[in-house]
């Protein structure tokens, strides 16, 4: 969950920094477990040293990472990876965890193209016990291991880490309230540092900020202990009302309250900097049997003081920077202009906000990414953040539209995958005239699979009471939100792909765009392409490049893939024999799939009498591009596009292929 905008492409410089003495012997945990307790501090300031030295160089999530860098190396330290499994929720903080399990020597290519992935991963490694990308899902996971470990008798250890912002995602509480139940010997490490991506909201979170601040807390529990002190000499009965004093105080003014009441044993607050505290304590957690929850006070970006002084600036970084003073030192370049499609869909609502007092807005933690904010400091009793929390996030939205408020949701694609059954029982069925604004939508870049906004389209088409649309460039977004403002008989889904936009002109006003209506941007008489949304850019660019050779190549930004224009479908495949449809989306169930169903059960006989001789082949022969049927890994959008076959050289070899069936010279006039 990330606001990385652009990661750079260093692949080709290879650089690794040095590592620290110690760390240079470490290719897996068991190297470390050959350290003597008292060198784990400094392997832990190495293991530090070493991630600002890569990240400072290649970018990357980096704030979350040394936070834990003590509790890295004492879970390592401590438990038998990989038959102990170690998961890493959301896995932003797993940088040190990589470094320590033999991707040391590759932990440069992180996040490029080919090179290791940002989140633990399978298939990369045996220590990676579960791929994660999305928040709230470490505790259901380790549930399972569990189980699994006790139906297979073998004994190994589950620690789930979690941190504070994941822990107020609803899956986490599911995962808490059945572990507690079966009983299963999971340990949970809540690593508190009061911070995700942008700052979390909830009570929950409020409630553990102020516990692990409170100074009265700390000063009640020493006194306790002081207390159960002079009591050491008492008879057995004064000291059983000592231990229930102490229990009684200690739940009522820490979090052990709320986790007991799920079944766990609690521990904590204890300090996440202290390694060889956090040794001793998980030694400890490791011979005790049952659920156990830990609560584990870090400060994200610990060692860096930038990171620690900014935060959300700092959880990732995507250009090199000064290690010691934080500041950038890429090259100055040419200021580009043009602004991401997040920025114009920020612009457009808080215009939008201002005519219409009717529209309020909300998204699920993700304000600064899906920028949201500008609403919420124009409109903040109008904007909202509801959280780590999309399955709320989209019936709250209903909620508001039940009551005739008009609900621009901001929500990444991959995220409103976890709101689907709302978005069907909740928004569809009411016929609520909720906005999703999709971000994110086709492939993101160097998230990879887990942020890839691949399948939208595909699970939204089979929605009723649900338009679905995305626009060329920025000019169409914004005309877009603003006829999805004054429609309510449907909600309405738009999707606009992560980063730069045109940087084309922008009109001040609004303009309403006709509800599944298409547009003829060049005709031609060779081919013609049907394009959904921004990847259309590669289309024009390659109609030009063929209509300077000559060839004329019809292009047709067709705007909504539900409904669709099938009046312009029918004056295409009535002049052309070939029509390639293009989309940065699952190719399986997508809008070229739209396109052919439609033309699959299209009654011909209503088209008789525009019929001719020349249109025997009616209708045309449907070349679908789009997102293959596999998981598409990590890169630049570029370089993923290019990978499938739907960039600029991929479309034309398409291109190419029917002209040579078709017979036509590329330089005939």
């Amino acid at each position: 969950m990330d606001p990385i905008n652009h990661m750079v492409d260093n692949s080709s410089l290879e650089y690794t920094p040095t590592p620290g003495p110690l760390l240079k012997n470490i290719q897996s945990p068991a190297d470390l477990k050959k350290l003597p307790k008292t060198q784990l501090r400094e392997i832990s300031d190495e293991l530090r040293q070493f991630i600002i030295d890569t990240v400072s160089m290649h970018g990357g999530h980096f704030g979350a990472s040394l936070g834990v860098v003590e509790l890295t190396v004492a879970l390592h330290y401590v438990y038998n990876s990989p038959q102990d499994s170690i998961i890493w929720d959301v896995g932003h903080q797993a940088y040190g965890h990589k470094i320590l399990t033999g991707r040391r020597d590759k932990f440069y290519s992180n996040r490029t193209y080919k090179g290791l992935s940002g989140f633990p991963k399978r298939s990369e490694s045996v220590h990676d016990a579960f791929g994660v990308g999305h928040s709230s899902t470490s505790i259901s996971a380790a549930l399972g291991m569990a189980v699994a470990n006790d139906l297979n008798g073998t004994g190994d250890k589950v620690v789930a880490i979690i941190g504070d912002g994941a822990m107020t995602g609803g899956q986490a509480f599911e995962a808490l309230n059945n572990a507690g139940f079966m009983n299963k010997d999971v340990l949970v490490i809540l690593n508190d540092n009061n911070m995700s991506i942008d700052p979390n909201v909830g009570a929950l979170n409020e409630y553990l900020a102020d516990i692990t601040s409170s100074k009265t807390f700390n000063r009640v529990r020493d006194e306790i202990y002081d207390l159960l002190g002079h009591f050491k000499s008492a008879g057995e009965t004064m000291r059983r009302i000592a231990s229930k004093l102490e229990s009684a105080i200690t739940a009522a003014v820490t979090p052990g309250s709320l986790f007991r009441s799920f079944g766990f044993k609690y521990y904590g607050p204890v300090d996440g900097h202290d390694v060889d505290s956090l040794r001793k304590t998980l030694e400890d957690l490791k011979s005790i049997k049952g659920p156990k929850l830990l609560h584990v006070v870090t400060v994200k970006g610990k060692g860096f003081a930038p990171a620690e002084r900014e935060q959300t600036k700092w959880h990732a970084q995507s250009s090199p920077f000064d290690k010691i003073t934080g500041k950038s030192l890429s090259a100055p370049t040419i200021k580009i202009t043009a602004p991401k499609y997040q920025d114009v869909f920020g612009e457009a609502l808080v215009q939008l906000a201002q005519k219409n007092e009717q529209i309020v807005s909300m998204t699920p933690a993700m304000p600064s990414g899906s920028s949201l904010l500008p609403m919420m400091h124009a409109f903040p009793d109008r904007a909202f953040d509801v959280g780590i929390a999309e399955q709320h996030a989209v019936t709250f939205a209903a909620g508001l539209a039940a009551q005739g408020k008009k609900a621009f949701c901001a929500i990444y694609s991959t995220f409103l995958q976890r709101g689907f059954d709302q978005l069907v029982h909740d928004v569809a069925i009411q016929q609520l005239p909720v906005v999703f604004c999709i971000d994110r939508a086709g492939v993101v870049g160097a998230d990879g699979p887990t942020h890839h906004g691949a399948y939208d389209i595909s699970y939204l088409r089979a929605v009723p009471n649900l338009i679905i649309s995305s626009p060329l460039n920025e000019q169409d977004l914004r005309d877009m939100m603003f006829t999805a403002s004054e429609y309510n008989e449907a909600a309405w889904a738009i999707r606009y792909p992560r980063g730069a936009s045109t940087g084309m002109i922008l009109r001040d006003n609004f303009e309403k765009i006709a509800i599944g209506k298409g547009k003829k941007i060049r005709d031609g008489e060779a081919i013609a392409l049907a394009t959904f949304g921004p990847i259309g850019k590669y289309a024009v660019e390659v109609c030009k490049a063929y209509a300077a050779k000559g060839i004329q190549v019809a292009h047709y930004d067709m705007r909504y893939a539900k409904p669709l224009d099938t009046q312009l479908l029918n004056e295409i495949a009535l002049k052309f024999d070939h029509l390639i449809t293009l989309e940065d989306a699952a190719v399986v169930g997508g809008f070229g799939s739209a396109v052919a169903e439609y033309y699959a059960t299209l009654d011909m006989d209503s088209l008789a009498e525009t019929l001719s001789s020349e249109n025997k082949n009616y209708p045309p022969r449907l070349h679908m591009m789009g997102l293959p049927d596999r998981i598409i890994e990590h890169g630049t959008q570029r370089e993923l596009h290019d990978e499938v076959g739907i960039g600029p050289d991929g479309l034309q070899k398409k291109i190419a292929s029917i002209l040579a069936q078709k017979k036509i010279s590329e330089f005939s006039s």
